[in-house]
C-alpha cells in the first residue's frame, strides 16, 4: 500500500512539473518581449523596483508551506534567466571568484548572467564608468566593523549612481588542511579577521594573524601550507576543495554586509516601492553648520537612516557627510529638502535613489 502511495505521489509530482516547466517558459516569453519593448525605448532591462514589486506580490499570494526565502530565490533565477534572453549584461564585482561580494551578485542578479570579478573597487567603478560592465557590485559597510571607506570616497568623485542594494548575512569559516592544534597562522581579509577576533584569542591564541586581499584568496594560499587555516565563506572553501574546520566563528552571528550596486544611469522612481536615498555633504566652518544641514529633513519628517563623516582629502580637518533617508529624490518633500540643503552647504551631490529592501 505505502509503495502504491508513493509512485502515486510521485506521478503526481510529475504531472505537477509538466505543468510548471510550461508555465515558467510561458512567462519567460512574455518577459522577452517586454524586454524587446524596453530595448526600443531605451529603457534598461534590469529594474530593482518592478523585481521588489514582483517579489512582494509573490509573497502575498503565497499560502505556504515554501519560506518566503526560497520562493525569492526561486523566481530571482527566473527574473535572471529572462533578463539573460533579453540582453548579455555583465556584472562586475570585487574579486576574486568565492567571495561575499560575488555572493552579494549573485544574489541580486541571479546566476544566468555574465559575472566578472574585478582586483579592487576602484577597479569596479571604472569598468562600469568605461562600459565594460553594465552594473557594479561594491560593499559598502558591515553590521560589526562599520563603512568600507574606499567605497565611500569613490562614490564623491564618481559619476554612477546607487540603484540598488544588497544585504548579505555574513557566516565566517576557518578551513585548513591542518588540524586545528597544528595551526600556527590565519590568513583572511583585514575586516573578516577582525569580525573573528574574539573567537581566534579564545580558541587560536598563538597564531599570527595574516590580512590577505581576499577571504577567497586566503582559502586558495592555505590549500598548501601545513599550519596555514584561512577565515571565509562555505563557498570559497568548497571551490578550492580546502577542509572545513569550524563554521559560524564569526563573533556577531547577525553580522550583515550591505552591498551597493553602481551604473551609469538612474532608474525613474515606481509608485508603491519604498525608496532610500544616499547623498554626500559638506559644510560651512561654522557652529551649528551639521544641525543646520539636517534640519531641512527633520522638518518636513524624512527618516534620516545613516549619517557618516569622512575625510575630505582636500584640506586638513575638512570632511565629507554621507547622509541616507527614506525616500525618492522626486518626492515632493525631498525636491524641497534638496534645495535647502543646497542653499546652506558648499557641497551637495545625490548618490542614488534605490528601493528599501529589508535584511
Amino acid at each position: 500500500m505505502e509503495n502504491s502511495n508513493l509512485e502515486s505521489l510521485r506521478d503526481e509530482i510529475d504531472r505537477i512539473d509538466e505543468q510548471v516547466v510550461g508555465l515558467l517558459n510561458d512567462r519567460v516569453q512574455a518577459a522577452v518581449k517586454i524586454g524587446q519593448i524596453k530595448d526600443k525605448l531605451g529603457v534598461a532591462p534590469y529594474d530593482p523596483a518592478r523585481e521588489e514589486q514582483v517579489f512582494e506580490k509573490l509573497l502575498a499570494i503565497s499560502e505556504g508551506p515554501m519560506q518566503a526565502d526560497s520562493l525569492r530565490t526561486i523566481y530571482r533565477e527566473v527574473i535572471s534567466a529572462s533578463i539573460a534572453l533579453e540582453k548579455e549584461l555583465v556584472i562586475g564585482y570585487l574579486g576574486p571568484e568565492a567571495t561575499y561580494t560575488h555572493q552579494a551578485a549573485v544574489k541580486n542578479f541571479g546566476t544566468a548572467l555574465t559575472h566578472r570579478p574585478l582586483p579592487d573597487i576602484p577597479d569596479v567603478f571604472q569598468a562600469v564608468e568605461q562600459g565594460e560592465c553594465d552594473y557594479g557590485v561594491v560593499p559598502i559597510e558591515n553590521s560589526s566593523e562599520g563603512a568600507v571607506n574606499r567605497s565611500l570616497d569613490l562614490l564623491v568623485d564618481s559619476e554612477l549612481h546607487i540603484v540598488s542594494q544588497v544585504y548579505l548575512k555574513v557566516e565566517h569559516c576557518l578551513f585548513s588542511e591542518s588540524a586545528m592544534e597544528e595551526i600556527r597562522e590565519v590568513r583572511s581579509k583585514d575586516q573578516a579577521l577582525a569580525q573573528c577576533a574574539d573567537w581566534l584569542r579564545r580558541n587560536l591564541p598563538k597564531a599570527s594573524l595574516t590580512p590577505v586581499s581576499s577571504t577567497a584568496e586566503a582559502v586558495r594560499e592555505c590549500k598548501s601550507g601545513q599550519g596555514t587555516a584561512a577565515i571565509a565563506g562555505k563557498l570559497a572553501g568548497g571551490m578550492h576543495d580546502v577542509p572545513l574546520v569550524e563554521e559560524g566563528i564569526q563573533d556577531r552571528k547577525n553580522n550583515t554586509t550591505r552591498f551597493l550596486v553602481v551604473a551609469r544611469s538612474s532608474l525613474p522612481r515606481r509608485e508603491g516601492v519604498d525608496y532610500r536615498t544616499s547623498l554626500v555633504l559638506s559644510l560651512s566652518d561654522q557652529p551649528g553648520a551639521l544641525q543646520s544641514a539636517l534640519k531641512p529633513f527633520s522638518d518636513r519628517g524624512l527618516n534620516l537612516c545613516k549619517i557618516e563623516s569622512r575625510p575630505s582629502g582636500k584640506k586638513t580637518w575638512d570632511y565629507y557627510f554621507f547622509v541616507d533617508f527614506i525616500g525618492h529624490s522626486e518626492d515632493e518633500k525631498v525636491v524641497e529638502a534638496m534645495k535647502e540643503l543646497e542653499n546652506g552647504s558648499p557641497f551637495v551631490k545625490h548618490l542614488g535613489s534605490y528601493p528599501e529592501t529589508s535584511l
